[in-house]
């Protein structure tokens, strides 16, 4: 199935939820950078509308211990893709998400400004289901033929002192198989865990030797 996009940015035939948590991208700012990223809310747990609300600052912070410790952080990101392969968009293209916090790509700092924001419901210890990379390969297909995507990159790439996501479970081999990394230009390297990066450069990775952490924290802007 091919994905159409209007020139905000807004995907056809998808459900949309608009969260109030963007803004407007810098003046003459590109769109070059693809950040996958995982969520559960509650941690661990699948399905309902906690994602939902927290993007649009609904969130009970009483509906779950965990809750409280994320009330009053603003957070979005443009798309989410469930566990059975649905899409939701709660930001256009056209504007800044806020989903990477503080980050930086090859010295450029504040990915957000020129980032697409995908999150992939999951966590670290639940394999992402056959339906998320299907739709996520066709959505990502979609995004390189709109614009002019570089990399693609997960969270841990471009905030990896404070980030693990999309995590182990993420097969970025299958992924790329399934996108064809090399479409629209897009650098052989898109996509590669920061593991696989330094493996082909010959360089021990500074994430292997980092502890692993259990869960992310919904991200700052």
């Amino acid at each position: 199935m091919r994905l159409k996009f209007t020139d905000e940015g807004i995907l056809e035939g998808v459900r949309h939820v608009a969260s109030p948590n963007c803004d407007e991208r810098p003046a003459a700012c590109r769109v070059e950078l693809i950040a996958i990223h995982y969520i559960s809310l509650p941690p661990g747990e699948f399905g309902g509308r906690a994602i939902e609300e927290f993007f649009t600052n609904r969130l009970d912070p009483g509906a779950h211990p965990f809750f409280a410790t994320i009330a009053g952080l603003k957070a979005s990101a443009h798309f989410l893709v469930r566990r059975d392969g649905a899409v939701i968009q709660f930001v256009p293209c056209a504007k800044r998400a806020w989903h990477a916090g503080e980050s930086s790509w090859k010295g450029r700092p504040r990915c957000n400004d020129f980032s697409i924001g995908i999150e992939v419901e999951g966590d670290e210890e639940a394999p992402f289901t056959a339906a998320q990379y299907r739709r996520l390969a066709t959505l990502t297909r979609a995004l390189t033929e709109r614009y002019p995507i570089a990399e693609i990159v997960g969270h841990s790439d471009i905030a990896p002192s404070r980030k693990t996501d999309p995590g182990p479970q993420f097969d970025w081999a299958r992924y790329r198989a399934m996108v064809g990394m090399n479409r629209r230009g897009a650098k052989e390297e898109a996509g590669m865990t920061v593991r696989e990066r330094n493996a082909r450069a010959g360089k021990t990775s500074a994430l292997a030797a980092r502890p692993r952490r259990r869960r992310n924290t919904p991200k700052r802007t």
